[in-house]
């Protein structure tokens, strides 16, 4: 299993999301840094972002689960 960075994870809000939405699609996941970022809450830097990681086959599933993941589609803006 190779694990492949798929997303950043910069918002405390954002990280159960993530691990919901993987979870429900039986999608296996790593997340690096996952406790000692929320040391550090606020300014995300580079020590302290959470790297989501799914192995090579899942990463077209994941990639299109968290598309919607973005700041700038007002699909989820809506949806908030």
């Amino acid at each position: 299993m190779a694990l492949t960075p798929v997303y950043e994870c910069h918002d405390e809000g954002e990280l159960p999301i993530i691990k919901s939405l993987l979870e429900a699609n039986n999608i296996p996941y790593f997340i690096k840094n996952e406790h000692f970022g929320s040391l550090y809450p606020g300014a995300s830097m580079s020590f302290n972002t959470r790297l989501i990681m799914v192995d090579e086959v899942d990463v077209d599933r994941t990639s299109i689960l968290l598309s919607r993941m973005a700041k700038d589609d007002p699909a989820w803006d809506q949806a908030s």
